[in-house]
């Protein structure tokens, strides 16, 4: 796993990758720090954060598009396998080596409330909460950049997607007032996820069987919820698009209080999804 780390990390920081990466997230913090700390004259360094969590839709998807893409492009993906390591070790190297870049403009970010209480009240256990709050919803939005970037060698598509479905969850909690509270509307959509959730399960397996059978058990599931109660569905689809919604937790340290569950969160959409780019890697191993 070492191995991997350092080959990545030496990519990273031999091309304009890391750079970028850190450009594009101080130059957007620091346009935030001047609109509400100087400007404005707020001392809430987290209102800046609440701010920058944008630029994520962006950067993110561009740090991690080539993490694997590329290896499955040109492919050197069949020397990772050769590697004496396991799936699970190269997956956590490459990983590792993105939390390194992303933590790098991050501890110079750490240093604002510093320089800002020199001039002003700040209040530093709810800034650097926040802070701490900001690197853990970059983590998971990572290992999400990982995942796409496994499903594909088209580096271009891995950024789009990610993108798209960045952008998504970061307007989920003001969509989720327009969609749907009806019961119908939520059988509609969660219909609609057991067969998203069966394609992934196809693609990852490779097993007809088993998408099948998920595809019966969960659309059989759904059916019966419906029809024994639709009361518990009503509603069930916008409360759904704030709960998975990452942002939306994260705000909540914004406004002044350390949510540990928001953390388990993030931890727990992580690792998930770094487990699927485990099983993504592994499939393609024994094809």
């Amino acid at each position: 796993m070492t191995a991997v780390l350092k080959h990545e990390l030496r990519n990273y920081f031999h091309s304009l990758t890391a750079y970028v990466f850190g450009a594009f997230l101080l130059a957007f913090v620091g346009l935030g720090a001047t609109l509400y700390n100087l400007q404005a004259a707020v001392s809430n360094f987290e209102f800046v954060l609440s701010f920058g969590s944008l630029v994520f839709v962006v950067i993110v998807p561009i740090l991690t598009m080539r993490v694997i893409a590329e290896e499955r492009k040109q492919r050197t993906d069949q020397l990772l396998y050769a590697l004496p390591i396991s799936t699970t070790q190269v997956v956590l190297g490459k990983y590792l080596a993105l939390l390194i870049v992303y933590l790098i403009p991050l501890a110079v970010i750490s240093l604002y409330p510093l320089v800002f209480s020199r001039f002003g009240d700040v209040y530093l256990p709810t800034s650097y909460g926040s802070i701490f709050a900001f690197f853990a919803l970059g983590a998971a939005l990572i290992a999400l950049g990982i995942f796409i970037s496994s499903l594909t060698d088209n580096q271009g598509f891995a950024a789009g997607i990610g993108i798209a479905v960045i952008l998504l969850n970061y307007y989920s909690t003001s969509l989720s007032a327009y969609v749907s509270s009806t019961a119908a509307g939520s059988l509609i959509a969660l219909f609609v996820l057991v067969i998203i959730l069966g394609l992934v399960i196809r693609y990852l397996t490779k097993n007809e069987n088993l998408a099948y059978g998920f595809y019966f058990l969960g659309g059989g599931a759904v059916l019966i919820l419906y029809f024994a109660d639709r009361e518990i569905l009503a509603g069930l689809l916008p409360s759904l698009m704030k709960t998975l919604s990452l942002f939306a937790r994260f705000n909540v340290f914004v406004n002044g209080v350390f949510d540990l569950t928001a953390i388990v969160y993030f931890v727990t959409f992580a690792a998930f999804f770094l487990f699927l780019s485990v099983q993504s890697l592994e499939k393609r191993r024994y094809n």
